[in-house]
This record gives structure tokens, sequence and C-alpha cells, in this order.
């Protein structure tokens, strides 16, 4: 799986990129054809966000997440595709019965 970690009004720091790395590689114990993960790191005033784009075989998934700290939204984030990867799945499989 490739994997890019990007920052919008921020620095990206390698403590940073391994967390999000740490977080993101959870997707991979439930799915193994994911082609690649985009993240990208918000920085504003109040609010922190953290938005990936992961590609995966037949669909691209999409997750946001907002909070006031960035690592609770990095997990918040990783809860979030999880879920949502877990669903993709099971769709998956259920159409092929």
């Amino acid at each position: 799986m490739n994997l890019s970690v990007s920052g919008h009004h921020l620095e990206v720091t390698p403590a940073l990129r391994s967390y999000v790395e740490s977080k993101i590689a959870r997707v991979k114990r439930h799915f193994d054809h994911v082609i690649d993960a985009h993240v990208i790191l918000t920085a504003d005033k109040l609010r922190q966000k953290a938005e990936v784009t992961l590609h995966v075989r037949g669909k691209d998934l999409h997750c946001e997440s907002e909070e006031d700290d960035l690592y609770a939204a990095i997990d918040l984030l990783a809860d979030k595709l999880d879920r949502q990867v877990l669903k993709y799945k099971d769709k998956l499989y259920d159409k092929r019965s």
C-alpha cells in the first residue's frame, strides 16, 4: 500500500507521519486489496482536520474528521475509515455469493 501524507498550513513531522502510518495500517488487517491512500492534514485556528482518500480495487473511499486536537482527528478518521472498509468488504463478498 502506498501512503502519502501531506499538510495544509502545517509541517508534517516524522512523528506525525509515523502516527498516521500506524493508524492507517489497521485497514490493511481487514482488507488486503488497498492500492494507495492519500492523507491530508489541515490546521486552522481552532479546528484540526484530517481527511483520507483510500483507493481500493473497484472503488475510492473518502473520509474526513475534525477535532480540536490533530491526533484525536486522526484517531476518529481511522475509526471511520475502518467502518467504511468493513462495510465495503461485506458488500463485495455478498455479491460473490
